[in-house]
């Protein structure tokens, strides 16, 4: 369930990019939001309460309103595929280079004869 709430949160703040694209003159369509998980992601885009979510507060129902409106466009993106997992889980060494280099981060060492 923190999932979707984590959603709702994130939701809050595509909003509010959204807003902003629309002050400086470069108005967005839509934004888009990815996660990984797919029960938040069906529960943010059905607005059928679930009998797993009715103790969730209204305020994080706040997705599906801006589903709704147009504000985003919610996408589920694998888990295997989600570079962001590097800034929220413990990872393998590898996972995190995978992770890293698909955010184009590059780190290079400086010799010391330099």
């Amino acid at each position: 369930m923190s999932e979707y709430m984590a959603l709702s949160d994130c939701a809050k703040d595509c909003a509010w990019f959204k807003n902003l694209f629309v002050e400086l003159g470069k108005p967005l369509k839509y934004v888009t939001l990815y996660g990984d998980s797919h029960g938040a992601i069906f529960n943010s885009q059905n607005p059928v309460t679930q009998k797993g979510i009715k103790h969730v507060e209204i305020r994080y129902h706040y997705i599906r309103e801006q589903i709704e409106k147009g504000t985003l466009k919610l996408f589920a993106v694998p888990m295997a595929d989600n570079i962001a997992d590097m800034f929220t889980k413990n990872l393998s060494p590898d996972v995190f280079l995978r992770c890293r280099r698909g955010l184009g981060l590059e780190f290079y060492t400086l010799d010391s004869d330099d």
